[in-house]
Formats: structure tokens, sequence, C-alpha cells
């Protein structure tokens, strides 16, 4: 697990290599036996210095969660932490000189344990990161990030890489003052290991300390006290405010480590992180993130889902048909992962014009300094526009991605079908219209499925993957191997009305223009939205997909259903928008108003259309119902099984519509009420508000037994 080797120079050579693990990662094994090496070269008079490394291609990628999310006892966890701060403690005031000779990342813990060495050297490894990405998974740094980062190189500087999360290039961390040097890779421990013969040969004197342990240490930038860092601090709690809504404990908590931690001593700052990690580490808003954000995900990526027993598909080609925004996002994102694409569409400069959108993201890219002009030159040139659909010949999949008109997609896949072989895939890249249906037009229903991909392809990582009646197990397997080689997320969805995120996304918008119908302020509405912890209020967001879309999804829905067919009050509002000709933000016009200079405002003409209410209700009272409504369609969802796992419902809610993080997603959400709480809170909005709210028989029958998605 850490090898060690005394050298004859007396440098003890502590080497990471975890056996049965890609990454080494800090777990009750290995934090055991770091805490005994140390007390050990510690102790040793033959060890004059030393050198920590690791025999895998990364330095440590952090905690290990399965371990920290086993205890829910305060005690036992603080006794942890406080156990690995006595360590690193000891390791850097040991009187003997420790570098850290990192050949790739080091994350979260894995920079903790490196800045406890007196010096870091960094291999010039492109894809190597250094950072402290705990708040993403609603964490904080537990070992000594909060306390040592900041005295290292200032609280200014510390702020945005403990409250974002933000995970730096070695050039750059160089730059911030987290390394000392950057080196060739291979040639981090000759670095540190001439680093660590200079510094044993200095005199007793002289020795190597910390910072902070040297006397009349001052933080660099300045202390708590004074008056830049005090006005950065207030900023960035703010800040902080401003993107959260105090919903999650996370930054707040990080904030506080920092400014009580940083006007004490570091032994002192070391317990107070302590007591915060554990804090935060028992809130619900941190095992909810740490659940679906890390344990769930690492799941579906790991395509949990895919039927056993079919073999892996590799794909070398794909065509897409239809280069608009969503297919020529698709095309991009094929190309990136190294596939030759035949991008399709009626005329050829529609076509050209579907390949110039990955041409704009790599010049985009380029300005940032990312990518060389060789590796967009290939990316380019992996993809073919054309009107010809002959050039699909030899695809092994080809993904549909034309308007939402039965007809038009019926008419394309025919002409696709016409031309592949016999075992490729075709997929439709529907939001709304049932894949089982569109299927009836192909000559081979087994072989068609549904990849609902999300706008911009390029920046949201979720695939629906929808499951037809006549979808066979292995196009489903073959399919999940496609999402895994675009480098994305997939859930598994069986075929509905809406599938699962487009059906209960849009209830979080329409619960929206319920308000707004029955005389709830437009501002109070949007602003209630992003209390709940959602990116965008309810009328915004309308804007942005378009009232005439919503419109025409309800029009179809009420063709296609008839009699059986259920509205919701929304509609209403959609529908008189569209009459107003305020159709969305693609207008510049809607519930909002669009100036070509400034700041998009609420309309005014909206009280002329939705008087308000003389008696505007609570805030918490909107920001329950819009949460509700959406874990109450999820439970539905789950009721009829177009969802068969609860991790697939909040992972899809997540990195699909962006339901709040700190919530866990929908299905999270209900278990942290208790089914019974939750089905007494679905019986008080049913009876005020309409059977939208009504509670599912699922629900009901969760609440008598004591059972949950995620446990018993």
């Amino acid at each position: 697990m850490i090898s060690v080797t005394v050298e004859a120079s007396g440098i003890a050579v502590l080497s990471w290599d975890m056996a049965g693990r890609s990454q080494n990662v800090l777990n009750a094994e290995s934090c055991q036996m770091l805490c005994d090496l140390i007390d050990e070269a510690a102790a040793d008079g033959a060890v004059k210095g030393i050198l920590m490394t690791s025999a895998k291609r990364d330095f440590i990628a952090g905690g290990d969660l399965e371990w920290l999310s086993a205890t829910d006892d305060a005690a036992v966890l603080f006794e942890r932490v406080m156990r690995l701060h006595r360590a690193l403690r000891k390791l850097e005031n040991c009187g003997k000189p420790v570098a850290m000779a990192l050949p790739g990342s080091a994350l979260g813990g894995g920079l903790e344990l490196a800045l406890a060495g007196h010096y870091r050297v960094a291999a010039d490894n492109p894809k190597a990161r250094f950072g402290l990405p705990e708040v993403t998974l609603g964490l904080l740094p537990g070992g000594g990030g909060t306390q040592r980062l900041p005295r290292l190189i200032g609280i200014q500087k510390a702020l945005p890489l403990l409250l974002e999360g933000k995970r730096l290039k070695a050039a750059d961390a160089l730059k911030a003052g987290i390394l000392h040097a950057v080196v060739a890779p291979g040639g981090e421990q000759e670095a540190a290991r001439a680093w660590l013969h200079d510094a044993m040969l200095a005199a007793p004197s002289e020795r190597v300390q910390q910072p902070w342990d040297v006397k009349g240490y001052k933080v660099p930038g300045g202390a708590v006290a004074s008056p830049a860092v005090q006005q950065a601090i207030m900023a960035a709690n703010a800040l902080v405010h401003a993107r959260t809504w105090g919903n999650y404990p996370a930054p707040h908590n990080i904030l506080s480590c920092v400014y009580e931690g940083l006007i004490t001593d570091i032994d002192t700052g070391l317990m107070t992180e302590a007591r915060y990690f554990v804090q935060t580490v028992l809130s619900p808003e941190a095992k909810a993130m740490i659940r679906t954000l890390f344990f769930s995900m690492g799941e579906a990526n790991k395509l949990a889902a895919r039927p056993a027993g079919v073999p892996q598909q590799k794909y070398t080609k794909v065509g897409v048909l239809g280069a608009g925004m969503m297919g020529a996002g698709i095309a991009y994102k094929a190309a990136q992962a190294g596939l030759q694409v035949v991008l399709i569409d009626r005329a050829q400069a529609d076509a050209d014009k579907g390949k110039a959108y990955s041409q704009a993201l790599l010049e985009k890219q380029a300005a940032h300094g990312q990518g060389t002009p060789e590796q967009a030159a290939a990316l380019l040139a992996r993809i073919t526009p054309t009107t010809d659909y002959a050039q699909l010949a030899g695809c092994d999949i080809v993904i549909e991605a034309v308007f939402e008109d039965r007809a038009l997609k019926a008419a394309v896949n025919a002409r696709a079908e016409a031309v592949l072989g016999a075992d490729a895939i075709y997929a439709s890249n529907t939001s709304t219209l049932p894949i089982s249906g569109l299927a009836e037009a192909s000559a081979r229903p087994a072989q068609f499925i549904g990849l609902h991909f999300f706008s911009p392809v390029d920046k949201m990582p979720l695939v629906e993957v929808i499951v037809g009646k006549q979808t066979s197990a292995a196009t489903l397997a073959r399919s999940l191997d496609l999402v895994q080689a675009l480098g994305m997320t997939p859930i598994v969805v069986n075929d509905a009305r809406g599938f699962y995120t487009s059906r209960v996304f849009s209830t979080y918008v329409l619960e929206g223009l319920a308000m707004l119908a029955e005389g709830v302020a437009p501002a109070l509405i949007d602003n209630a939205g992003l209390q709940a912890g959602m990116p965008v209020g309810p009328l915004a967001l309308t804007d942005e997909v378009s009232s005439e879309l919503i419109h025409k999804i309800d029009r179809q829905t009420r063709l296609d259903l008839g009699a059986a067919y259920q509205g919701r009050p929304g509609h209403a509002v959609a529908a008189r928008m569209v009459e107003l000709g305020r159709i969305g933000k693609k207008a510049g016009q809607g519930y909002y108003d669009y100036p070509e200079a400034g700041k998009k405002r609420l309309w005014p003409g909206l009280a002329e259309h939705f008087p308000r209410a003389a008696a505007q209700p609570d805030p918490a009272q909107l920001v329950e119902r819009l949460i509700a409504v959406q874990a109450v369609e999820a439970v539905r969802c789950m009721e009829e099984g177009v969802l068969t796992t609860a991790r697939d419902a909040d992972v899809g809610a997540i990195l699909g519509w962006g339901f709040p993080a700190f919530r866990g997603g929908p299905l999270s959400e209900v278990d942290r009420d208790g089914a019974a709480a939750f089905l007494a809170r679905c019986e008080r909005l049913a009876a005020s508000h309409g059977e939208r709210f009504a509670p599912p028989a699922l629900l009901r029958a969760m609440a008598q037994s004591g059972k949950t998605f995620y446990g018993a």
C-alpha cells in the first residue's frame, strides 16, 4: 500500500501504490499505515529526510467516500480527522525535511497531504490537476486544506480554490505558489532528492520549517483582521449566499474555517476545521450530494444498467441526421471521441453550418489556450457534412435529431435504414414523442432506441436512454457503450410520453405558470424558484424554452390522448402568452422583455393579463410547491415503471434540468422527508391546489411499510 525504502543517503522514500485500485485514496487502512510510517520515520535516527511519492500515474485522488459515509458517529469522525491532523503536524515538525514528488494529480486529501511537505515538485503532466474540490460534493477539506492553503498563498487567493473547487494545471499551481517546481515527467523524484540533499546539509539552526511555524510568520496578503482581507471575506460571504441562497452548508462552513482558524495558531485552526468538517459530513445536504453525485453517478458511468452477456460494441463511424444545434452538438461530441461522423441535412449549406458549430467551439477553446491547431484540424476532419444518405453506409449507429414531427422522423428513418448494415442501431433524439410509436416506421424495431441528448450537448453530460416496447437488450447494451464512448452519463428509462426528464421538468415550469394565474407576483415566483435551489426561476425558464413549444406539446398531447388528456393550469397561461405573441427569449419578448441594450426585465404587461392577488403567499409555500410537484411526478414515474431505479431518477434530475444538488434529487427529497411525511404534504397540497399533487399508490404503500427508495 505504502512501500518504504531507506536509501544510503538517509532519505526514506514512501511510495503510495494501493493494490486493487486504479488510484490511491485515503481510507482506514491507508491512513493507519500513513500515521504509523510517519511515527516510524520521525523516530528513526537513520532517516535524515523523507520523500513521499506515488507508483501510480497520480499521487492521491482524495478521501474514500465509502469510509467517510460508513458512520454517523460525530465523535468517531472527529477522532479520525484529528488523528490525521496530528500525524501531518508531526510530519512537518519532526525536524527532517519532507519533499513531495507528484507524478500526476493531487486532489482533495491528496493535495492536503502534499501541503504538509516542505517542498512540492510536480511532473509537467498535461492531465494532472491540483485542487481541493470537496465543496462540489457538499463537503469541506478535512485534512488541513482550509488552514494550510490560505497560510501558504494568502486568504484572498485561497478562497476561490476552496469555495469553487477549482482544479489547477501544474503551471497554474506553480504560479499560485502551491508548488515549488514543475519538471519534465519522470524527473520529479530526482528533483525532490536534490532539494532534500541540500536541506539535509543545512545546519540544525537552519532546519527547514513550514512558513506558519516560523517565528514572526504573517499570512501572505494580510491577516484576517486587515481591511483588505475583511472586505474579501465579506464579499465572498455575500457571493456564496447569492449563489446558494443558504442551501449549501459547505461553502459557509469553509468561510468559517478560514475566518476562525486564521485568527488562531494552526493547531487550533486544525481543530476548528475538524469540527466544521464533521458537522458538514453529517449534514443531510452532504449525504444527499455524496450519494447522488458520487456513488450513483459512478454507477451510471460504469453502465450499471447495461444488460449482461452482450459483447462490448466498439464504435468507429456514426451518422447524425439533422445538423441543427442538437445534431451539430452530437456530431462534435462523437468527433471529439475519435469517431468518424456523417452529418446529414436537407441542404449542403445547412450541413456545412452544422460542422461550423464544431469549428466555433474549437476556436473558443483555442482562445482559452485549450488544444492545439493540429488536434482541432483532426477533429474537424472526422466530420463529413453532406446531403447524401449513401454515406451512412458502414455506420455502427445513426442518431436522428430532426424536428419533433412524426412524419419527418419516419421519412428520414426510411432513407437511413435503406443504407445501413443489418447490425446497425437507429436512435432518435426525440425529447417527447414515444419511442415505440416512432419505431412503428422502422423495419427493425428491435434495433430502434431513444437517445435523448440535452442542449447544448458539448456542456450537458446527460443522455436519457429510452427503451421502446420492442427494443432488444442487445440494442440497449450497445447504445450504452456509445454513451460511455462519448464520455457522457446515461440514465435508462422505459418508453412513455415525455419519458422521464421532459415529463418531470415540465411540472416545475407549469407550476410556476399556475402561480402566475393565481395572482402571485412574477418576481416572487422566480425568486422562489431560485430559493428552492433551481438554477433559473420558472418564468425565466419558460422564456428560454419558449411558451410556443410548451403550447405545441400540450396541443399534440391533447390530440393524441383524447378523453384521457389531463391538462395543468399552467397550460392555459402558456397558450395566452402565445396569443399575445410573447413566446419567449427567441422572440425578444415573453414574461420578460429583452432589450438590445441592457438586462432583461419582467414585462410590465403581465399585471394586466394576470392580475396580482391582494395577499401574496409566503415564499416558503411557493418553494414547497415547486419542489413537491417535481418529486411527486418522479414517484409516479417509478410507479408506472418509466423509471426502474432511484439512481437514474436522481442523477437524471440533477444533470438533466438542474434539480437542486443539495436535495440529492427528487426521490432523495422524498426519502429525506420520509414517505409518511411526504404523503401528508402531497395530500395537503392536493387539497389546496389540485390533483397534480395527489399522492400515487406507491407512495401510500411506502408510507405504510416504512420503505424508502434507497433503503429498506
